[in-house]
């Protein structure tokens, strides 16, 4: 008998996931289909990754035009599109240049290179960051330091020691732990990881004055929160604050694997010829696609409505708190960057709302994340709450 992709997987790949038993062969906006035929709709998007739906035809093509023209030359040259993707950048944000990497967690780590120079350059050989309890920064060793959580740490000390976690919102916390070593504050918007909390409407206003104050930089993850997610373009917008460094990754091109630091041009100055580098980082048919996200992204209307969809699920999982107080503690976020804080595990409700055909998300345990592509409908919005509302009355065992 021969192999199941399954089985290929399971026998070949390391076992550094815990994978659901379904196999996807393909997707159209907010759909997928596995390899029966049973079709789902997708309310994670690859974790916040396909903002704009699967097989986006403007993406795809972009994609196919692309290979065909040029696949690869090294940034030991200049490429047309990621002069373009550069400045769409630069055009819609805080910033004044952009380094171009292959994920959110190589974003980070030259996010921290950064910081180091900063600190030698600007505040004595200062090196320590401040970073968030629950935060989530990447699985790279410094990144993984980085990231409040011990759960995900465990395994890989000793970690580097020049971070130091708060907890997330907590101004006064913050500044206690703050002295002469430190260089910055990277911290999330949104802690998505940490399970969808959105921090007090101070903070983040007066982290930047901290930061101000005492001349560190601030650095803002957006790898999750960023390119529309939250009904912003990057969610800091919301705040009224803006960093001096901004990372992205996930949603940058739609599936292809994409990541930028943004900063502004005092921070950005800091990196000199030879001083970081990425092979891969900015080809052509990576940055091909991220020209029509970006593109697509900023098309007048565009966030207004992914900022209305969001407003109308936010009221569908409120009906379902308010159906469902013995199951629900509570509705979170911003956006299309939704949770469901649960007062039993979340994992059995993600298991067989996957055997109902829909794809959901489970973090902290206890919370139910959606991140569904930002073109979901409501009607897609109603079926899900349909659903879920018929499981949270008679939630699974753990």
């Amino acid at each position: 008998m021969s192999q199941t992709t399954q089985q290929k997987i399971d026998q070949w790949v390391m076992n550094t996931y815990a994978r659901n038993a379904v196999t996807f062969v393909e997707g159209q906006g907010c759909q997928l289909t596995d390899e029966d035929g049973k079709t789902y709709l997708d309310f994670l998007a690859g974790i916040a990754v396909c903002n704009l739906g699967h097989a986006h035809p403007g993406v795809a093509q972009a994609i196919c035009n692309q290979a065909l023209k040029l696949t690869h030359v090294s940034n030991l040259f200049y490429t047309q599109p990621q002069a373009r993707v550069a400045e769409l950048l630069v055009k819609h944000s805080f910033a004044d240049q952009v380094f171009f990497s292959n994920s959110g967690a190589e974003a980070n780590e030259g996010a921290l290179k950064l910081a180091r120079l900063w600190g030698k350059e600007k505040l004595n050989g200062a090196f320590t960051v401040i970073t968030m309890q629950g935060s989530f920064h990447g699985r790279t060793l410094a990144t993984l330091a980085a990231t409040g959580q011990v759960k995900i740490q465990k395994g890989y000390d000793p970690l580097l020691s020049e971070f130091r976690h708060v907890p997330f919102g907590d101004l006064a916390a913050l500044e206690k732990v703050w002295d002469e070593k430190v260089c910055a504050v990277l911290m999330e918007p949104v802690l998505g990881e940490g399970g969808v909390l959105v921090p007090p409407p101070e903070f983040l206003a007066g982290v930047r004055a901290l930061c101000d104050q005492r001349g560190a930089l601030l650095i803002f993850d957006e790898i999750q929160t960023g390119l529309g997610r939250t009904g912003r373009l990057f969610a800091h917008e919301h705040f009224g604050v803006a960093p001096d460094v901004m990372t992205l990754a996930k949603a940058l091109a739609n599936g292809l694997p994409a990541g930028a630091i943004l900063a502004r041009k005092e921070a950005s100055a800091l990196f000199g010829a030879g001083a970081h580098a990425s092979t891969f980082g900015a080809g052509p048919v990576v940055m091909a696609a991220a020209t029509v996200v970006l593109e697509t992204l900023t098309a007048p209307g565009f966030m207004a409505g992914v900022a209305q969809t969001g407003a109308y699920f936010h009221d569908r999982l409120l009906e379902l708190a308010d159906q469902h107080p013995q199951v629900v503690a509570g509705v979170r976020g911003l956006g299309l960057m939704l949770g469901l804080a649960l007062k039993v595990p979340g994992a059995p409700l993600v298991k067989e709302l996957l055997k109902m055909g829909y794809v959901v998300n489970c973090t902290q345990d206890t919370v139910l994340r959606f991140l569904p592509p930002l073109v979901v409908t409501q009607p897609e919005i109603d079926a899900l709450i349909g659903v879920l509302g018929l499981v949270l009355a008679q939630p699974p065992a753990a």
